[in-house]
C-alpha cells in the first residue's frame, strides 16, 4: 500500500478517515512488469515517440469488465523493427492490426505484460506507424484506492453504478497499452467511454461530442500531453456544475465539477473554491497550464489523484477548520507539479509532491495568515522519517520511492515541502517564486500560447537555483536531497560566546546562515564553514532561528515519534 498523502496522515488521526473500500472479488495476480511503474526505460520504447492514442472502452458495471480497441500511433526517433509497449496480460488481447493490416498471432506476444509487436520491415527514423489493439476483460481491482492502484467498482447510496481508475502506483498498463514510464506520454489522446444510459463519463481534456447508440452512449474526451497515469475512467450518475473564470491573464477557463445527487449544497460550496484555487495558484505560480481544455473535478469512490484536467475528488466534503478542501487544493496544484511539468523518472517525484505539498501551507497563508502558515509546517514536521534520501541519483520504480522501508516514502512530500521553505528563506521570495516558474514553464515570464508540458528532473531544478540567483547552491542540495539524515545544528555556550556549528551527513559542506535573535535584536551567522560564534550577555534570552527557516535535526521530534511508535505498541498488545 502506498503511503498516506502527508495532510491525510496528519488529518486521519483527526478525521478518522478510512478509504473507499472497492468490491472484492477474486483476480489473476498482476506480473511483476504490470506490478510496477517506471525504473529504466527499455531501449525500444526510447526510440519512438509517442503520438496519438485513441482509446475505445466500453464499461459494462454489471460485470465488471471492459472491452476497448486502442489505435497508437508512433513516430520513429532511431530506425527500429519492433514496438514495446506495457498491457496487463490479465486483459486478454485478441488481435492486433498494423496500419490497418491484421498480424498473424506470431507476430507479437505479452507473456509477462510486457507486448512486444514485431514490425514487418524496419521503420526508418521520421517515419510513422500506427497499431491497433483489440483486447478487453476484468480489469486489476484496487484493493485501496488511491495507494493500491486498478477499477473500483463500488455503488452509490441508492444503489446505481459508480465507477473509477486510479492507476498511479500500478501505471496506464492496468488498463490500456501504453508506455509505463513517466517519459512516455503520448502527444495527443482521444478518449472513447462507452456506458449504459443514463451513466455519466466525465473524462481528461474537452468533450468532443457524445453520440446515442440506444441503451449506451459514449462520451469522447480530447487531451493533450497528459501524464500517463492521468488518463482516467469515471462512470457514475453524475450531476454537473458549470461556470467560468476570467483569468489574470486574459482568457476564460471553463469550470466543471462531477457529483452525486443529493449533494448539491456541498457540491455548490467546494465549487465556489475553484476560482478562489485558480486565482491564488495563477498569482503564485503562473497561468493554469490547461486553460483551453477545463478545470475539471469529479467525485470517486476513493481519495483522490491528480488526473489531468479531472481532478479526482473523494473527500467527501470534510472540514477541518482551514477554510480550504486540502485534497481538492493538493490534486490541483498537481495540474502545475506533475501534469504541466513531468518528473523524467520516479526518482524525481519530490519535484511534483514537495511542491504541491508546499503548496498548502502557502494558500493556508493567504487564507489564515502567518499562523496558517506554520501550523501545516509543524504538522508536515512531526512526519519526517529520514530513512532515505529523497532522490538517489538513479532510476527507480514507482514502488521503490514510495515504499518508505527502502525508499524516501512520505519524505517526497513533507521533507520536500519544508525544504522548499528553507531555500525560499535562503535565496529570498524573488528568486525562489522565479526559480518555480521557471522549472513548470521553463521560463519566466509564463502566458496563456508561449509554453508547453515539459520534463525536469532534479539536476534541473539545481541549475535553474543556481542560474537564477547567480549562486552555488549545490551544497545544499547534496545535504538535503542526497542525504537521508538531517542536519544537526549544535549549539555551545561559554561565557558570553555562543558557538554554533553544524553537524552534517558525511561532513559535506553546509554554509547554511543561522539567524539568532538576542534580546530584541536579529543577527545573521554566515556559517561561512559550517559554524559562527556570537557574543551574548549571559543574562540575555537566545533565540536560534526565531522564524523557523531551517530544516534540522530536532530532538524533540525525534523523541516524540518514539514515543508515538511506543503507544501504538501498547494499544496493540491490548
Amino acid at each position: 500500500m502506498r503511503p498516506l498523502r502527508p495532510a491525510l496522515l496528519a488529518l486521519s488521526l483527526v478525521l478518522g478517515f478510512t478509504g473507499c473500500a472497492s468490491v472484492r472479488t477474486p483476480q489473476p495476480a498482476l506480473t511483476a512488469q504490470t506490478e510496477n511503474s517506471g525504473g529504466v526505460m527499455p531501449a525500444e520504447q526510447k526510440l519512438v515517440r509517442f503520438d496519438h492514442a485513441q482509446l475505445h472502452i466500453a464499461v459494462d458495471p454489471a460485470r465488471q469488465r471492459i472491452d476497448a480497441t486502442a489505435v497508437l500511433s508512433f513516430t520513429a526517433r532511431e530506425p527500429t523493427g519492433v514496438l514495446l509497449l506495457d498491457l496487463d496480460r490479465n486483459l486478454p488481447i485478441s488481435a492486433i492490426e498494423l496500419d490497418g493490416k491484421p498480424l498473424a498471432s506470431t507476430a507479437w506476444s505479452n507473456p509477462e505484460g510486457h507486448l512486444r509487436i514485431q514490425l514487418p520491415g524496419t521503420l526508418k527514423a521520421g517515419a510513422q506507424v500506427s497499431a491497433t489493439v483489440h483486447y478487453g476483460g476484468s480489469p486489476h481491482v484496487a484493493k485501496k484506492a488511491p495507494w493500491d492502484g486498478g477499477f473500483v467498482w463500488s455503488r452509490t447510496k441508492d444503489g446505481q453504478p459508480w465507477v473509477g481508475s486510479a492507476v498511479e502506483g500500478e501505471g496506464c498498463d492496468l488498463f490500456w497499452p501504453c508506455i509505463d514510464h513517466p517519459q512516455g506520454k503520448p502527444d495527443l489522446v482521444d478518449l472513447y467511454v462507452t456506458v449504459p444510459k443514463p451513466l455519466v463519463a466525465p473524462g481528461n481534456g474537452v468533450l468532443v461530442g457524445i453520440s446515442d447508440e440506444g441503451d449506451k452512449h459514449t462520451y469522447h474526451w480530447r487531451t493533450r500531453h497528459p501524464t500517463t497515469y492521468a488518463i482516467s475512467i469515471n462512470v457514475g450518475p453524475y450531476q454537473e456544475l458549470t461556470g467560468e473564470y476570467h483569468s489574470r491573464y486574459g482568457n476564460v477557463i471553463p469550470l466543471q465539477y462531477w457529483y452525486l445527487a443529493g449533494e448539491e449544497e456541498q457540491a455548490r460550496k467546494l465549487f465556489a473554491e475553484f476560482p478562489r484555487l485558480l486565482a491564488f495558484n495563477e498569482a503564485v505560480i503562473g497561468p493554469y497550464p490547461f486553460g483551453d481544455e477545463k478545470m475539471g473535478v469529479v467525485e470517486t469512490p476513493y481519495l483522490g489523484m491528480e488526473h489531468q484536467t479531472i481532478n479526482a475528488y473523494g473527500n467527501r466534503y470534510a472540514m477541518d477548520g482551514t477554510g480550504f478542501d486540502w485534497l481538492l487544493q493538493h490534486e490541483f496544484a498537481h495540474e502545475w507539479f506533475g501534469n504541466q511539468m513531468t518528473n523524467v523518472d520516479w526518482d524525481d517525484m519530490w519535484l511534483h509532491e514537495a511542491f504541491a505539498s508546499y503548496m498548502q501551507p502557502l494558500y493556508s497563508q493567504s487564507i489564515n495568515g502567518d499562523l496558517g502558515y506554520y501550523a501545516w509546517l509543524q504538522k508536515m514536521r512531526l512526519t519526517l522519517h529520514n530513512r532515505a534520501p529523497i532522490v538517489s541519483g538513479s532510476s527507480k520504480t514507482e514502488e521503490q520511492v514510495y515504499d518508505g522501508s527502502r525508499g524516501p516514502g512520505n519524505d517526497i512530500y513533507d521533507k520536500g515541502a519544508l525544504m522548499l521553505h528553507s531555500l525560499r528563506g535562503l535565496i529570498g521570495d524573488r528568486d525562489f517564486f522565479e526559480c518555480l516558474r521557471v522549472l513548470v514553464y521553463g521560463r519566466p515570464d509564463p502566458k496563456p500560447g508561449n509554453f508547453t508540458p515539459h520534463y525536469a528532473d532534479s539536476r534541473d531544478f539545481i541549475d535553474i537555483v543556481n542560474k537564477v540567483t547567480g549562486r552555488d547552491l549545490n551544497w545544499f542540495f547534496n545535504v538535503y536531497l542526497y542525504q537521508s539524515a538531517l542536519p544537526a545544528l549544535e549549539e555551545q555556550r561559554q561565557g558570553d560566546t555562543l558557538t554554533l556549528r553544524w553537524r552534517v551527513p558525511q561532513d559535506l559542506p553546509f554554509p547554511m546562515p543561522v539567524e539568532a535573535q538576542v534580546g530584541d535584536t536579529v543577527q545573521v551567522l554566515p556559517m561561512t564553514h559550517g559554524e559562527g560564534t556570537l557574543q551574548v550577555p549571559a543574562d540575555t534570552l537566545v533565540m536560534v532561528d526565531p522564524r523557523s527557516k531551517l530544516l534540522r535535526d530536532l530532538p524533540q521530534v525525534t523523541e516524540y515519534q518514539r514515543w508515538q511508535k511506543e503507544q501504538k505498541g501498547k494499544d496493540k498488545a491490548k
